[in-house]
């Protein structure tokens, strides 16, 4: 197998030499040194306030030598992938984030919901330790037909079997314990062996989409006539693919949206899994925007508003102590500004003016505080949609190229505009974004 370790002419240190010397040696034999595979699990709560043991993420500290070493393995790897691999899976792939992921799932459920006598059912999937419970070796079986190379199959099975990990609590260590499946959270190859391991977790319909940021999972379903045939399908076939792969669906946090703007109101049966009701919600933050059955973003805005006023409190402290505006201005791009305009291309184009008013208001603020000009969310906005798009077009295999179609040679830079019956559509981000770049020629 070819060499991954850093080049010659780049080892100019001991330390890249001896990095060279052993990441070669643990290739050729599929192997990693067992020192190399011991992991300290620290408990890091997700939430705020902790009530059970699920509401910690176990988090491995490894050897820094080792993440050196994931790092050259994981680009190696993502080198020789297929670009077409898992189109909707838009966690650790260059030009994808969170933004395309909502995008997407909001333009495919706009455009349904444009036609008469539709709706969209949203099921966002909650798996139990996900990346805990990855068998590695039905993981090396999926790497083998991916093409990936027997030895480097095997160096991650070795790498994923017989890890020697201990969980630290305060000053207090447990005695070590062998494990022989997952990927450790906090190892830079595991979100990617995790990618891999769920590329052939992909909708059976037509009419069903399932959009993964990492593991969070997203069954789109597009109804029509009221037939919800293939999207109860692709959910009980969801339900066995997890089953054959060793992954369990977190039924209590598994939750249900319906999308339904047809005027006269319909009971919708609920879905079951695994003979439980999954529970029925008006509002989910999905990928960190709260998005709601009424596609508005009121939740989302009042959410984003209350965290940059706290934040705006920090600030107005940092004035007090005497920092120049432009540090109290790098303050605010970094822990204010970030959290308005946080995947602001996928919603801010359907905010109400009440929205939008009450998120200028934090700048307005801000900008008193720093006495400097910041830019309006408007103009953040519009600046991030044009340069989104000019990206994607760029990118033949971003599974949202194919909605900008240039026009003729004679109208070069212009594309073709998407036709929409309603202004949730219209104001929607791939819209809007055509109709910028039309308007820059």
């Amino acid at each position: 197998m070819a060499s991954l370790a850093v080049s010659s002419e780049h080892a100019q240190t001991s330390w890249l030499v001896c990095l060279r010397t052993y990441s070669n040696q643990s290739l050729s034999q599929s192997a990693v040194p067992t020192c190399f595979k011991r992991a300290t699990i620290v408990p890091v709560p997700k939430k705020a306030k902790v009530t059970e043991l699920n509401d910690y993420r176990p988090v491995a500290l490894t050897s820094v030598i080792m993440k050196c070493f994931e790092r050259l393995v994981k680009d190696h790897i993502t080198s020789i992938l297929p670009d077409t691999l898992d189109p909707l899976q838009f966690a650790y792939r260059p030009n994808r984030s969170t933004d395309d992921a909502i995008a997407i799932t909001l333009h495919t459920a706009l455009t349904h919901l444009d036609k008469r006598n539709t709706y969209v059912r949203m099921l966002f999937i909650d798996y139990s330790s996900a990346f805990n419970t990855i068998v590695p070796s039905k993981l090396v079986i999926k790497l083998e037909t991916l093409g990936l190379d027997p030895a480097l199959c095997n160096w991650v099975l070795d790498f994923l079997t017989g890890r020697s990990q201990v969980v630290r609590v305060g000053n207090n260590i447990s005695t070590p314990l062998i494990l022989n499946t997952g990927a450790p959270q906090g190892c830079v190859l595991s979100p990617l062996l995790y990618s891999l391991f769920t590329h052939d977790c992909v909708a059976k319909h037509a009419s069903n989409s399932i959009i993964k940021f990492a593991d969070d999972t997203t069954v789109v379903g597009l109804i029509t006539n009221n037939d919800e045939t293939a999207y109860r399908e692709e959910v009980r076939a969801l339900g066995v693919w997890c089953q054959e792969n060793n992954l369990s669906l977190n039924v209590s946090k598994t939750k249900e949206m319906i999308v339904d703007f047809r005027k006269q109101e319909r009971e919708h049966p609920p879905i079951h899994i695994e003979g439980t009701v999954v529970e029925k919600v008006e509002s989910f933050k999905f990928l960190g925007v709260h998005i709601t059955d009424k596609l508005n973003w009121s939740t989302h805005t009042d959410s984003v508003v209350k965290k940059a006023q706290q934040r705006l409190f920090n600030l107005r402290r940092l004035k007090k102590f005497g920092l120049s505006p432009k540090s109290l201005t790098n303050f605010y791009r970094c822990t204010i500004e970030s959290i308005l305009s946080g995947c602001i291309t996928a919603w801010y184009g359907n905010c109400s003016a009440h929205n939008r008013k009450a998120l200028q208001r934090v700048v307005r603020t801000a900008q008193r505080i720093t006495g400097g000009k910041l830019p309006a969310l408007q103009d953040t906005y519009t600046t991030r949609c044009h340069r989104k798009a000019k990206k994607i077009i760029k990118d033949n295999n971003h599974p949202s190229h194919c909605l900008f179609t240039p026009l003729s040679s004679r109208r070069r830079g212009q594309y073709r505009c998407i036709k929409a019956g309603t202004e949730r559509l219209k104001n929607s981000f791939y819209l809007k974004a055509i109709r910028l770049l039309n308007s820059h020629h």
